[in-house]
This record gives C-alpha cells, structure tokens and sequence, in this order.
C-alpha cells in the first residue's frame, strides 16, 4: 500500500496497570498520523472492542497498548481472527516476549547474555531469601518495570520479607527472583531491522522504576550512550538478534544492565519489550530523532511495516 492517505485506527488505553502511558502514547500517534494527512479513529479499549473495530473498519490498525491484554497475545489473536492487519509483534512473539521466563528459554540457547533467576511462589519469600541478597523480584509478565523490587540487606522490607511489607508479593502468586545487577541501566531500540542506538538512563533517585520512566526531571536520557564502542555495538548485536529470534515486528526495545567493571561480560539482557511507549518522554521516539527520524516519520514508518 502506497503512503496514504491511510485509515488508521490507534488502539489505546485498556485496562492495565499501564493504561496512563498508554492513553498518552496513543494520542501523540493520532495526532502525529493526522498531521501527515491520515484518517484516525481514536479507541480506548473496553470489552466492546472488536465490535468498535469492526464498525471503524480500518485500513490497519496502530496498537499503542502496554501491558496485558495488549501486549501479550490477546489483542493480537482477536485481530487476527478478524482480518485486520496490525502495528508490531504478532500472537506468538507477544506470548512469548511478555513472558520473561519463556523469553529466556527462547533467547539464552542462542547465546543471548541473561541473568539467571528462578520461579517462586510469594509465599515463600515470607519464610527466607530464594537467592542472595541483592537480589531482584518482579512480575513474570507485566512491562515498564511495574511491580519491581530491589531487596537489599539494607532494605525496609525486613529479612526474611515482612507479610505486610509493600512489594510485588502482594500483588502476584509468583514471581522472577534474579540477582541484583549492579552498574548502568541501558536500552537499545531496533527498527525495520536496525539497532538504532545505545542511550543510558540515569536516575536522580532509586532506579528505573515505572515513576522514574514516565515522570519529566526523574530520569536523564544520555543519547548516544558514553560507553566503549566495542560495548555499544555488542548490545545493539545483542537487540537485533532478540529482536530477529522473537520475530519481533515493528518497533521493539531491549533493556539492559551492564556491570561496567566486567567488560564485555558485564552485559545482560533484561527484557525485550515488543510495544515501546511512543510517549513524550519515550526513548523509542527519541533513538530515532538521533537517526534524523522525526516522531511523525517514525509512526508511518511503524505503520507501513503492517501493511
């Protein structure tokens, strides 16, 4: 299909704990299609979607959902039942990538740098530790760092774990336990195929957490990275090829830790995330402005990879 004009149905919003970022990533799409001419129909999610799908009846449809059931399969399934083509990870990518357990059975054989955790039940952290502290717990599959926590010897959690402590455990049956990485958190994004670039994120305050990402002055964005070439270009070797071994479509967004005292293997690869946010303050957007591919570019070129 040639450049447009295009109707566009920009799916956002949802029910997910990440509903906020996504209402604002959906909008700045919208607008970003309408400015080059493009037909929209604007969509928040609710259950009565297909049927508002199938009444707009679009050329193709931009998922600027985060989270689930947006970002697991769920949306992806029904959009294939109904025939419409769609921006981004398909059914079987998405089930996989937003599932950080079976994203590592698909990733470490092939030589993919991941930390090494284990499945546990919240329950049991109220009776001990499942790995040495530092250590990291988080949801197996929620995105934007929701529900993370960092359990350190010096943390108000107690130890063991207190029934009553805030964290993760309260909210979800079972959890990642990985060891704590320390260092520099990193991200590479990858478009049509290409790693664009290496930014660092540095927080003002604790670390990366859902706050820091989407809160203006809590995270610096340094693009390109300050780091090693040698470094850079591993990581975005490393993106690219998860990218490519989950089948990712569109736009995806690798997240890194690297242990700046190990070298080369200080890298790890933390997650894989097939729907990066498209917001102000997001680092897709961003990594392409740095490539000379401004946000209204970067949307249509998302767009025509679906069609």
């Amino acid at each position: 299909m040639s450049r447009g004009p295009w109707h566009v149905a920009v799916l956002m919003g949802g029910w997910s704990a990440e509903r906020e970022v996504s209402l604002k990533s959906g909008e700045g799409v919208a607008r970003a299609l309408e400015s080059r001419g493009h037909r929209v129909t604007r969509i928040d999610m609710g259950r009565d979607v297909a049927l508002r799908l199938a009444e707009a009846n679009p050329d193709v449809v931009f998922n600027a959902l985060h989270g689930v059931p947006g970002e697991d399969g769920t949306v992806q399934g029904m959009l294939d039942l109904m025939g419409l083509k769609y921006t981004h990870s398909g059914l079987v990518t998405s089930v996989i990538a937003i599932d950080k357990e079976l994203t590592k059975q698909r990733l470490v054989p092939h030589g993919i740098p991941m930390p090494e955790g284990r499945i546990v039940s919240s329950a049991s952290l109220f009776e001990g530790d499942p790995l040495p502290r530092p250590y990291v717990l988080k949801p197996l599959n929620e995105g934007s760092s929701v529900g993370v926590a960092i359990v350190r010897d010096d943390s108000n959690y107690g130890n063991p774990i207190a029934r009553d402590a805030r964290g993760p455990w309260l909210e979800f049956d079972e959890l990642l336990a990985e060891p704590f990485i320390k260092g520099r958190e990193l991200t590479v994004a990858v478009l049509g195929g290409e790693a664009l670039a290496v930014t660092e994120l540095v927080v003002s305050t604790g670390f990366y957490d859902y706050d820091a990402k989407y809160t203006d002055g809590l995270t610096r964005h340094v693009c390109p990275a300050e780091i090693p070439e040698a470094i850079a270009e591993r990581m975005k070797t490393i993106a690219l090829d998860a990218h490519r071994l989950l089948g990712c479509k569109g736009a995806s967004r690798s997240d890194f830790r690297w242990d700046d005292e190990a070298g080369e293997a200080g890298i790890f690869l933390l997650e894989v995330n097939t729907q990066p946010g498209m917001t102000a303050l997001s680092l897709v957007p961003e990594q392409a402005a740095a490539r000379g591919i401004d946000y209204a570019e970067l949307v249509e070129r998302i767009v025509e990879e679906a069609l």
